[in-house]
């Protein structure tokens, strides 16, 4: 159990550690086998004095969720910015940031990527269709290599749900303090799931 915050710790801080919290325990848990007085309990807080921090633990669900697809999408931006650069290197640079979003916070990850359906209206249909958005962006940029030539692949819709799944699965046995940097691990998928799109090998 964590330690009582005290007065003096700012607001920011104890939300920002109110959501760590919450984030691990939905990913240990389920969203929504978890409730806010367990969240209390772990948090060292009585159940009222929470809910002056937060409304609900969607709430935090919603923080999650948005905060980690605004980032996949800046990343993404990012990779794709320079337009003198080769599609192929524009795909592996996305690639690599993708990893990057998924190893900053393996938790949070792994929120976003299982917990999301507990998102009530409007907020699951919202994220639902930045989630869609994000993976049209690969899928054009797929199509766009394969239109000048760089990639091949039979059917683009295909080979990016391949690519997100491969990616995704990240999270289940990334760790912190496991033998591979994140870089490192960025670095060899990327060669690996260009290995078969790539028209010059």
């Amino acid at each position: 159990m964590l330690p009582t915050m005290t007065p003096t710790v700012p607001l920011r801080s104890r939300k920002a550690q109110i959501d760590r919290t919450a984030t691990a325990l939905f990913r240990a848990r389920g969203f929504a086998a978890t409730s806010m007085r367990e969240l209390a309990t772990e948090l060292g807080l009585e159940a009222g004095s929470l809910y002056s921090h937060i409304k609900s633990k969607e709430e935090i669900l919603h923080r999650v969720c948005f905060g980690l697809a605004e980032d996949f999408f800046t990343d993404f931006a990012v990779a794709t910015a320079d337009a003198s650069t080769p599609v192929a290197e524009k795909l592996r640079q996305a690639i690599e940031g993708h990893v990057r979003v998924l190893t900053r916070d393996s938790a949070a990850s792994a929120v976003f990527l299982h917990e999301w359906r507990h998102l009530s209206e409007p907020a699951r249909t919202e994220f639902l269709s930045l989630r869609d958005r994000y993976e049209g962006s690969f899928r054009a940029l797929i199509a766009r290599g394969i239109a000048v030539g760089e990639l091949h692949a039979p059917d683009t819709a295909f080979a990016t749900l391949t690519l997100l799944a491969s990616l995704n699965w990240l999270p289940s046995w990334y760790r912190p303090d496991g033998k591979l940097t994140p870089d490192e691990i960025a670095h060899r998928l990327a060669e690996q799931l260009l290995g078969g799109l790539l028209t010059n090998k």
